[in-house]
């Protein structure tokens, strides 16, 4: 076992201390993933622990005291991906991802990708016709495909917004909710909502919503149309079946893109049911305009736990 050291990193001034976090709780994420002890002193901290962990823990606090300088927010997810990214050895490519902003969201904040799971499913979708991204929640996977829509739309590379997702959460109690097909599955389709609300803004989403701009609907709406320059989005794919799946795929028309995403392991429909996207990641994985991205559990971008809750599942299940 190597031997632990301490060594203490200080910042120039006490402007700097805001990389600490709030009530040091960025210190802390960087202290849990490395196992690291953490000791604030004023404009010093102690850092204890193997040298390894505590080189890493330097550099990571170095970059994200440059990124403040260069008049970045750090936030608790940015801790979170440069901590993950200097495990995996990429530490190197953080302060990357904050040299192209996407697009500022309704409140001036930029958008930026938060780890290279992120910028590699931004590239695909750029590259391919139809995208699919596979992965856990939180990996940022509907947000993301909703920034490059409503960013496509902008520069006039589209002229509407088709968003949708399967209604197979609401089961048999579909019947028995008030409204046509659409109102009573738009309770599912609220992180679709959630995010152009982000980014647009409330008032903004809504005018566009009335004027056809932006569509959101079940999946069920999708058949018998071709949607041309469109930027349409099928979320929470996992629960498609193989015949949805298709039809939804056929869907696309000229100058339009397609983002399919999903989790793999989150499959509600019935047992003798095959999922449609699994199905399509097994036929589709090699043709030529169609980008696969699969992300994983470190791709997490939410609160740490969350990343430890899906990968304690993953090994209790053995699923992926």
């Amino acid at each position: 076992m190597t031997a632990e050291i301490t060594k203490t990193f200080t910042i120039s001034n006490n402007d700097d201390a805001l990389i600490f976090g709030i009530n040091d709780a960025n210190l802390k994420i960087i202290a849990e993933k490395l196992n690291l002890k953490i000791h604030p002193f004023g404009e010093r901290v102690d850092l204890t622990g193997e040298p390894s962990q505590v080189q890493l823990a330097t550099q990571i606090l170095t970059i994200l005291v440059k990124l403040l300088h260069s008049g970045i927010q750090i936030g608790e997810s940015d801790v979170v991906s440069a901590t993950q990214m200097a495990l995996e050895g990429q530490l190197e490519y953080f302060a990357d991802l904050y040299n192209q902003v996407i697009l500022h969201n309704a409140q001036g904040h930029a958008i930026r990708v938060r780890n290279l799971g992120q910028r590699q499913y931004l590239q695909t979708i750029k590259k391919h016709d139809i995208t699919f991204g596979i992965g856990p929640a939180g990996t940022g996977k509907t947000y993301l495909a909703v920034v490059m829509a409503v960013a496509a739309l902008k520069k006039g590379q589209v002229r509407r917004l088709v968003l949708t997702r399967p209604a197979v959460e609401a089961g048999e109690n579909l019947g028995f909710l008030p409204g046509d097909l659409k109102e009573k599955v738009d309770p599912y389709l609220r992180p679709i909502y959630d995010a152009l609300y982000d980014i647009l803004g409330t008032e903004h989403t809504n005018h566009l919503l009335e004027r056809g701009v932006i569509e959101i609907a079940p999946l069920a709406y999708m058949r018998g149309r071709t949607l041309d320059e469109a930027f349409v989005i099928l979320d929470e794919a996992q629960n498609t079946t193989r015949e949805q799946m298709k039809m939804f795929l056929t869907r696309l028309g000229f100058g339009s893109k397609m983002v399919v995403n999903g989790d793999a392991t989150q499959i509600d429909l019935p047992r003798h049911a095959k999922s449609g996207l699994i199905e399509a990641a097994q036929i589709l994985r090699n043709l030529p305009r169609i980008g696969f991205v699969d992300f994983k559990t470190s791709d997490v971008v939410r609160h740490p736990v969350v990343a430890e809750i899906i990968a304690a599942y993953q090994q209790k299940t053995g699923s992926n």
